[in-house]
């Protein structure tokens, strides 16, 4: 895969390029990375990159020229990569999209910086707007960091385990399990019998039922638009049940039906 980062610092992707998953990526030659500075093509001898807006108004405005010829440059190395400007008015990256940009054969990722680029660039040059949030931050670049990151895990050989992004969170729905490490006990919290037990079967129901409780205690919104197995809806019944016998164990004398009951 191709990935080019267009931005007006470009010093700040060397050392993003220099460690970890990242540099796994290179060295196993799963993507070719290029940093380009807009400013190098940008007239003149201060190489400007930014005017005031017509219309008036705070800030300053990216200039066309300087991205436009930025972008070109990109796409002559990798002509079918995908020109994604990091925005904030842009769709709100996941893990769906992550996969989908994993699946691309590269991606020229346009940073923009001050109260944004000129409109002309967007019709012209970009294929995609991409958010990482409903916020605003400075510049484009830690969100491009961010979604490359996202996206070069998914590559095959980049991760050490190969079942490592199946398992991820958000990869099928559900928030990931809990973890646990050497040593067995530590300040009076035991790791569960059933992970040192050695039997897969239980393991794997063990993390299918933590990784359901961590969804429904942090985002319960993921189960609502997640297509939920047997096994799982399965769990949540019991849940329920289990629920239901300690609501009814503990109402008080006189208090009436439980909700819903009649």
């Amino acid at each position: 895969m191709n990935i080019a980062v267009l931005t007006i610092f470009p010093d700040l992707f060397e050392p993003f390029w220099s460690y970890g998953i990242v540099r796994r990526a290179i060295d196993k030659n799963r993507i070719a990375q290029q940093t380009i500075n807009i400013r190098d093509f940008a007239p003149g001898r201060h190489r400007v990159t930014d005017d005031r807006p017509y219309g008036g108004g705070c800030g300053m405005v990216m200039k066309p020229e300087p991205l436009a010829g930025a972008i070109r440059a990109a796409k002559e190395k990798s002509p079918t990569s995908k020109a994604i400007l990091l925005t904030p008015q842009g769709k709100v990256f996941n893990q769906q999209m992550a996969r989908d940009l994993a699946a691309c054969d590269g991606m020229v990722m346009v940073c923009g910086r001050y109260e944004g680029i000129d409109e002309r660039i967007c019709h012209r040059y970009i294929d995609d707007e991409v958010s990482i949030g409903d916020f605003v931050m400075t510049g484009g670049e830690l969100a491009a960091m961010v979604i490359i990151d996202a996206v070069i895990r998914l590559l095959p050989d980049v991760l050490g385990n190969e079942d490592s992004a199946d398992n991820d969170s958000f990869s099928n729905g559900l928030l990931e399990h809990a973890h646990f490490t050497r040593p067995p006990e530590f300040e009076g919290m035991d790791v569960p019998d059933v992970l040192m037990s050695g039997n897969h079967g239980r393991i794997d129901r063990w993390r299918l039922e933590s990784a359901l409780m961590r969804t429904f205690l942090k985002r319960p919104d993921l189960l609502m638009s997640k297509q939920l197995s047997a096994e799982e809806i399965d769990i949540l019944k019991s849940w329920y049940q289990q629920i239901e016998r300690i609501i009814q164990a503990k109402s008080l004398p006189g208090s009436g039906a439980l909700p819903g009951k009649g």
